[in-house]
């Protein structure tokens, strides 16, 4: 089956580093978004992670990245509302976007946040705080700067100013995205006119089958778009090139495949939580897969999503080798080298 409809590639990393030397790892994973850049991928995504040893606050991060890098996109996948205030958080997100000229891509999740029990004095508290959708809804209102008042004006020394939040980050609202893995996400996201984050892990709705709820899933986005910009689908897949890997890493890698593929054989939890195997081997085995993968044809953005606690050298090289396969998977077509404020052009 020919891929040659992809047009945007990413990878998505998880930022680790160890508690005795955090700034090494951080140095590290922006090393990597430069390498990403020079490597011409459209975007390079981070992972936002709350008390473990990786990137805790992606805007920061991404500032940073926006300094180190000209071209390439910057993602985060995902922000879990939950732990933020909108308003706050949208001043952080659009100070980033202005730094690196419009690249931003931001991911977002609500709903409960998972360590809310041991953040309890910092955290909104329940059951007063709404963990809903609206939170998602207030992060885009907030970025789209509208006044807040009509008969206030903020005034300091350098004189009175109609109350709204700055800067203004135009575009932005354009390039939000939602994590959604269930029927009832991808319903809102599409009526919200947020964009479509869609990888690994799905809700086993009325099958066992991963990538038939994965492809229910995007055709539902779809179905609920009504926005007059097209609607944008990015689909992860954990992949494991080994085409210049030691055999060492080769062996390691499999064997790493091998015991997450026991995730996948059932549902889990109440919610039905669906896994989809990892792919590892050469570039050609990793083709063939693709090639086979039956959501890949509905979306025109793909993510590779690179697991947790590998080494610096393993991202590297999964991140090289496979961008030795995307002219193949873009029908011949290198990657592109997009313009500053470009990148986000399907």
């Amino acid at each position: 089956m020919p891929l040659s409809h992809i047009s945007h590639f990413a990878f998505l990393v998880p930022g680790n580093y160890q508690d005795d030397d955090p700034g090494r790892g951080l140095e590290e994973t922006l090393q990597l978004f430069e390498a990403g850049e020079a490597l011409a991928y459209h975007s390079a995504w981070v992972r936002q992670r709350h008390l473990e040893r990786g990137v805790s606050s992606a805007s920061t991060f991404l500032a940073a990245a926006s300094q180190r890098t000209q071209r390439i996109g910057l993602g985060t996948a995902v922000i879990q509302l939950g732990y933020e205030n909108p308003f706050r958080l949208a001043e952080d997100l659009a100070t980033v976007d202005v730094l690196s000229r419009g690249r931003l891509n931001v991911g977002v999740s609500v709903g409960a946040p998972p360590f809310a029990h041991l953040i309890s004095d910092y955290a909104d508290q329940v059951p007063d705080a709404d963990y809903s959708h609206a939170r998602a809804e207030r992060l885009a209102a907030a970025l789209r700067s509208e006044p807040l008042s009509r008969d206030t004006e903020a005034g300091n020394a350098a004189g009175a100013q109609v109350p709204r939040l700055r800067p203004v980050a135009k575009g932005l609202t354009d390039r939000l995205w939602y994590g959604g893995g269930s029927q009832n996400s991808a319903r809102w996201a599409g009526k919200a006119g947020f964009n479509l984050l869609t990888g690994n892990i799905v809700s086993g709705e009325n099958t066992d089958d991963f990538l038939t709820a994965q492809a229910a899933l995007v055709t539902r986005f779809r179905q609920e778009w009504a926005h007059e910009r097209p609607p944008r689908i990015a689909l992860g897949r954990v992949i494991l090139p080994t085409d210049s890997a030691s055999p060492a890493t080769r062996r390691r890698y499999a064997e790493f495949v091998a015991e997450r593929d026991k995730r996948t054989h059932a549902p889990h939890g109440a919610r039905r939580t669906l896994f989809l195997p990892d792919i590892v081997g050469t570039t050609d085995e990793i083709l063939e897969t693709l090639s086979r993968d039956p959501v890949l044809p509905h979306v025109s953005e793909f993510r590779l999503e690179l697991p947790y606690e590998f080494q610096p050298e393993d991202y590297r090289q999964i991140v090289t080798d496979f961008a030795s396969i995307v002219p193949q998977l873009s029908g011949g077509r290198p990657a592109l080298k997009v313009a500053a404020g470009q990148y986000n052009r399907p």
